[in-house]
């Protein structure tokens, strides 16, 4: 059996139409905005038309489910990813995991086989971290809490409770959205790499052992907003300097307190009152960290706090901060890994066991389930991009593995 790889691209250039600019080339559909929500209707409508049971959770969730009477009792093997992207991002990333899922569906109906577990596709909702991250993914296992519901917002602001509502859902009924575990055989997630190490190496796969943990912080330095022609260097109360001293201290901290898989990243900032001729009064700006170890997590947390408190008494600076997110690092199912690894030797297929620095949806599912997941290259390790890629060939040889992944899981 194999894809058919001009059906799945067609699909996946029709998703990236929902959120396109045509200025920048880039796909807005961040978690719960409007495009995102066409987008997801659209994919239903295509189920629908296929002769899929498709539907809409309580979370945002697209769920689309191959079964027969015979089997709709026994645990599904799920085919999971998302579908909203960041502001600017390219057409691959998590869509990728859903149209090829999708595609594991259609090719599976046409060889009319019979299968002995229901296969399902999810497409997951906010995983991308808008408000807290992988909302739809914590709702399916049951991880998502009333306080991260009505708490989360997003950095304007913008709470997820009205995001939801603003769809027609009812922030509350996420939690009904929960599956039973005995309901999951399995999670299997195919996603771009969205880092060089596959496209640099000419690997074909990379199947994933492990995926970093990761929190989010919004930082607030408050200093005092001064004419910039008058008030001398020594006398200033600068809220940027203090920004620019902490993104200088980034490679000490991870040098101290992180490993080689620490990442920790300033990814928005925004200046007040953003003047020309007026020394900043106020910084807002995120905070993401990341490791393979949540104690070493837990000491680059520490150690930001340490190096903000410093410098927001270096500058007279008040120092506020809010922890948005706080995901752990998990392991992967070895018998999954091994699983994977056998159906690409059968198919001729060259991988490597690989980490993931990027957060996923199946990272939420690893301690429920048995879980996989299976990278392909990004061209030039380019993701959260417009100028996001992967070769067609990569797609077609990723999305058969997937195929014979769900295949073998689906007919024991």
């Amino acid at each position: 059996m194999k894809v058919n790889l001009e059906r799945l691209k067609s699909m996946l250039f029709a998703l990236a139409e929902f959120g396109y600019n045509h200025e920048d080339k880039g796909i807005y559909r961040q978690g719960f905005s409007d495009e995102d929500f066409a987008a997801r209707k659209w994919l239903m409508s295509c189920a629908q038309q296929e002769g899929f049971i498709s539907r809409m959770d309580g979370a945002g969730n697209v769920i689309i489910e191959m079964t027969s009477p015979e089997i709709a009792t026994k645990p599904a093997v799920i085919i999971g990813s998302h579908l909203d992207s960041v502001p600017a991002g390219g057409m691959f990333d998590g869509t990728l995991g859903v149209v090829a899922g999708f595609e594991c569906l259609r090719v599976l109906k046409e060889q009319e086989v019979a299968l002995t577990h229901p296969v399902w596709v999810i497409g997951t909702s906010e995983e991308e971290g808008r408000f807290s991250g992988m909302i739809g993914a914590q709702a399916l296992t049951g991880k998502l809490t009333t306080q991260q519901l009505l708490s989360s917002h997003d950095a304007d602001g913008y709470m997820l409770s009205d995001a939801m509502r603003a769809q027609g859902l009812e922030p509350m009924a996420a939690l009904g959205a929960k599956l039973p575990p005995e309901q999951i055989d399995c999670f299997l997630e195919l996603h771009i790499e969205q880092g060089p190490v596959l496209d640099q190496s000419g690997i074909q796969i990379g199947v994933v052992e492990g995926i970093a943990g990761v929190f989010k912080w919004m930082v607030k330095l408050i200093g005092k907003a001064s004419h910039a022609g008058t008030v001398p260097m020594e006398m200033r109360s600068d809220a940027f300097m203090g920004l620019a001293d902490f993104a200088y201290q980034l490679d000490r901290i991870i040098a101290e307190d992180g490993t080689d898989t620490t990442r920790i990243t300033v990814g928005k900032a925004e200046i007040k009152p953003g003047f020309a001729h007026t020394v900043a009064g106020e910084v807002n700006f995120t905070i993401v960290a990341r490791d393979m170890d949540e104690t070493i997590m837990e000491a680059l947390e520490l150690a930001c706090h340490k190096v903000l408190t410093a410098i927001a008494r270096k500058h007279q600076l008040v120092f506020e901060h809010e922890r948005m997110s706080w995901v752990p690092p998990v392991k992967c199912s070895p018998d999954m890994i091994q699983f994977i690894r056998l159906q690409a030797d059968a198919l001729s297929l060259n991988y490597q066991i690989m980490p993931s620095g990027a957060g996923h949806d199946c990272q939420v599912f690893c301690d429920i389930c048995p879980t996989g997941l299976i990278f392909i290259p990004s061209l030039n390790g380019v993701s959260h991009s417009q100028d996001e890629w992967s070769h067609w060939h990569d797609v077609e040889a990723g999305s058969n593995l997937l195929l014979h992944c769900v295949y073998q899981k689906a007919m024991r």
